[in-house]
């Protein structure tokens, strides 16, 4: 295909966008590190970049680089900026304030804590072994294995540091998720009086259906170690155990962004141990599950490349998002009978299984 000059420079332009990409997650994750939203928000809600570089420790020698950094993260929607008069000699600086990305970095619904963990060096290096990877005749070991030596899994379970990482990463996550699920899509939770939150983690999701429904009796499922940290002052009942032995008995089983971290053998498994656990649809039985369908909700161009783009990112632990098929085809191989998609979270569902 012979392109003219400008279409020639217009490919390349397209080129680098994809090609620098990772420059803004990195400008992101300095945002985060060097904590300049909570800076922002310190101020009143705005503040200068003499003020920014003095909270985050940045030496003078270094602002004019912290600077650059600032255009970008401007240049990219993380921040506002605005140029002032201030001074008895009325010099133009540049005042920066929160957009309504960077507000999730800070306050009740912070995701600073997700955005770090999906940004932490050893998940990003695992995607540097996606091309060998895929030459592979089998799935594992899965890319994150490959780069650390581990899975993600044992990781977790034998360094702490990682493991906080991750549980409050998860935690940030499901608190924001689960806050707009109860107040805007509560009806889910009616009809029913008991659930497990199968690999709940420390209770995030638990804490916050109890809250809004407190007749419910809710418990979490999760490994020992997990288990372990889990906080003792709450009404939230906690087990150890492992969903691909059994899963206690409930009205309701809740399966928050879990069984994307699987192939469709396990999932199987895991559905098959749910339905077992769950009573039958006339008294009110289900499982709920929060993941993303790939092809549901809105078709913009936004969701559909981010619906696309989490399910390559899945793949460094053999992980996959399905569209409807493939999450038909689990459901009814598991023994269940029915199911309901309400694309309503974003680029994630909530999606209701039945016996």
């Amino acid at each position: 295909m012979e392109l003219a000059g400008q279409a020639l420079l217009d490919a390349q332009l397209d080129l680098w966008q994809n090609t620098f990409a990772y420059v803004k997650s990195m400008a992101l994750k300095s945002a985060i590190d060097l904590r300049i939203a909570e800076t922002i928000q310190h101020h009143g809600g705005g503040a200068t970049l003499s003020q920014i570089a003095t909270r985050a420790m940045v030496p003078p020698a270094k602002i004019p680089c912290l600077s650059r950094l600032m255009r970008v993260l401007t240049a990219t929607g993380v921040f506002n900026a605005q140029k002032t008069r201030s001074g008895i000699s009325s010099c133009e600086q540049l005042f920066y304030s929160l957009t309504p990305m960077s507000c999730l970095l800070v306050g009740s619904r912070n995701q600073a804590p997700i955005t770090t963990m999906l940004l932490q060096s050893t998940l990003v290096s695992s995607l540097f072994e996606l091309g060998g990877w895929l030459r592979r005749e089998l799935p594992e070991p899965c890319m994150f294995q490959l780069r650390n030596d581990h899975t993600l899994w044992e990781l977790a379970d034998s360094d702490p540091k990682f493991n906080a990482l991750f549980n409050n990463g998860m935690n940030s996550d499901t608190e924001f998720i689960m806050d707009i699920v109860v107040n805007e899509f509560g009806e889910v939770f009616h009809g029913v009086d008991s659930l497990i939150d199968v690999a709940g983690g420390h209770g995030a999701a638990a804490h916050a259906i109890m809250k809004a429904f407190p007749h419910l009796k809710c418990s979490v499922l999760d490994l020992g170690h997990v288990v372990a940290d889990a906080p003792n002052d709450t009404n939230v009942h906690y087990i150890a155990g492992n969903m691909f032995e059994t899963v206690p008995p409930a009205s309701m089983i809740f399966l928050k962004w879990v069984l994307h971290d699987w192939g469709d053998e396990e999932c199987v498994k895991i559905l098959k141990n749910c339905k077992e656990a769950i009573a039958p649809r006339d008294k009110g039985g289900k499982v709920v599950i929060i993941d993303i369908v790939i092809g549901a909700g809105q078709s913009d161009k936004q969701r559909k490349e981010m619906q696309v783009v989490f399910d390559l990112f899945i793949m460094f632990i053999n992980g996959i998002e399905r569209d409807e098929n493939q999450w038909k085809k689990i459901f009814f191989e598991a023994g269940f009978r029915d199911y309901k998609i309400t694309p309503v979270l974003g680029v994630r569902s909530i999606i209701e299984v039945y016996p």
